[in-house]
Order: C-alpha cells, then sequence, then structure tokens
C-alpha cells in the first residue's frame, strides 16, 4: 500500500496521495504538493494541471500519474485513466496497485480480457490480491487459474511503449520539428509555448513568451534555428538555439502549414488561400 503523503483523510474514498521511494525533482515535488493542496480544496481541474506538471518535469514520478490517475478514474474519465497507469507500468511493472487499477478500469470499460490480463500479473503475496480476487469474482472468473496470454505481459507492454515512442500530457501539441542533437520540439497552441523533448525523454518548457500567439506548424534549419507559424498572431517567428525570437514574416494571414526545400521557406496562408516563398 502506498504511504500518505498527509495526514487528511480525503472524503471522496479515492486511494491517492502516496509517497514512494523515488527522489523526484525538487520542481517537481512542489508542483505535486500543489496538485494535493489544489484536490484537498476540490480544485480538480487545477489539481489534475498541476500533477501533470510534476510529470512534465519528472517524466518517472509514478506517485503523480497515480494521483492523476486516480482523480481521472473518480471523474469518470476512464480512457484516459487507463493511459495513465499503463505509463505506470511501463515504469514500475511491480506497482500491483497500478496493475489492479488498470485491471478495474478495463473492467469498466467492458474490456474483460484486458483486465484479466492486468489481474494475472498481481502475485497472491501483494495487498491488492486481495482486491484482485473479489474483481476476479465480479467478473466471474478466479484468480487463480486466469492466465496471460504471455508470461511477459508487462515486457510486451513496455517494448510497444518504447518503440511507440510515446510522449503525453502535452497541451494541444500541433507542430513537430527536430535539431541536430537529437532533441524534439513541440508547438503546443493553447498553451502559446515550445516544449523540448531530449534524445532521453526528458521534458521540459523550451520557450514561452507573448510573440508566440496560436503556434501550429514548426520547421527548423541546418542551423537549428525553429520556424513557427502563429496562427492567432498572423505572422511567421524564428527562434535560435539560444530562444530569441525575431518576427520573420508579418501581415500572414493564418500561416498553417510550413517546410524548408533547398533554403526556401514555404508557408501556408489560410486566410489568403495561398503558399508564401521566403528565401532564407
Amino acid at each position: 500500500m502506498k504511504k500518505l503523503l498527509t495526514i487528511a483523510i480525503l472524503c471522496i474514498g479515492i486511494p491517492v496521495f502516496a509517497e514512494s521511494l523515488y527522489d523526484p525533482s525538487n520542481d517537481a515535488k512542489l508542483e505535486y504538493n500543489q496538485g494535493i493542496d489544489y484536490y484537498k480544496s476540490g480544485q480538480y481541474d487545477r489539481s489534475m494541471a498541476a500533477f501533470r506538471r510534476a510529470i512534465e518535469l519528472d517524466a518517472n514520478y509514478v506517485d503523480a500519474y497515480y494521483n492523476l490517475g486516480s482523480i481521472l478514474e473518480y471523474l469518470k474519465q476512464y480512457e484516459a485513466a487507463l493511459d495513465i497507469f499503463k505509463q505506470i507500468i511501463v515504469r514500475k511493472p511491480d506497482d500491483y496497485e497500478a496493475l489492479y487499477k488498470a485491471a478495474n478500469i478495463s473492467y469498466k470499460l467492458g474490456n474483460k480480457e484486458s483486465a484479466q490480463k492486468y489481474l494475472s500479473l498481481i502475485p497472491p503475496n501483494s495487498e491488492a490480491f486481495s482486491s484482485a480476487q473479489n474483481l476476479a469474482k465480479m467478473m466471474g472468473a478466479d484468480i487463480n487459474t486466469i492466465k496471460p496470454e504471455t508470461s511477459n505481459y508487462a515486457e510486451k507492454e513496455k517494448s510497444e511503449e518504447t518503440n511507440k515512442m510515446i510522449y503525453n500530457n502535452l497541451p494541444s501539441p500541433t507542430g513537430i520539428a527536430g535539431d541536430n542533437f537529437g532533441n524534439i520540439y513541440v508547438a503546443c497552441f493553447s498553451d502559446n509555448m515550445i516544449y523540448k523533448i531530449t534524445p532521453d525523454g526528458k521534458q521540459m518548457i523550451f520557450i514561452k513568451d507573448s510573440k508566440i500567439n496560436g503556434p501550429i506548424a514548426m520547421v527548423s534549419d541546418t542551423r537549428d534555428n525553429l520556424y513557427i507559424s502563429n496562427y492567432n498572431g498572423d505572422n511567421v517567428i524564428k527562434v535560435t538555439p539560444t530562444g530569441t525570437i525575431t518576427t520573420l514574416l508579418s501581415n500572414v494571414s493564418k500561416p498553417y502549414g510550413m517546410s524548408i526545400i533547398n533554403g526556401i521557406l514555404y508557408v501556408s496562408s489560410q486566410g489568403s488561400n495561398a503558399v508564401l516563398k521566403y528565401k532564407l
């Protein structure tokens, strides 16, 4: 059972707010604790946003995933909750509470087969086993006879996740570009910011500035400069590797797609039904 982070007993009955032996970054801890405070005051959206920020700062912060998933489950956002608990299983296959959660949510979604697979990975000596037995009975099954399709189901999930290279919790992701060092940059439309994902999977805010206004497409040149179409700003901006922003093209009506071909930047303008050409 996960340890309670605070003495307070939460009233809505979801098993949340744990503290494991993993030591996340201080910034991630601050967001995590903020999430708990928001939750206790009934501000669920803000609580989830804080947990998401904690995960953005530390992609392996299992407790933040667990609490985020628990709130999503409580709000009956089952598909989203299941995705979060899968992230825990990928990072910590022996987290039997997360396995039980994934099984229970799968059952609620009507996927009995997946629920049984998750239950089969919970050993009898774990504290989650009793709950797993009860869930199996609800499904008309005997947990002792449930067998997974493969004995390394968790490893298979991890392998599939690795191959997919899924990066979660990005607000309204739109354009994607890369640099010569293997970093990935993602434009986030609703938050007017650019995220950076390093080759080892760490996610962080690269730049957030008032000059970024509804970013859609994004491309990079051979010198790792980023070019961003500001759909709401009606312009195209240039961002250097050090984060310096300049306006490259003004008065572009609803710029959308972009591409660089032989040193020429092409920009589609939805507002004027045209494609602009600019020599870099």
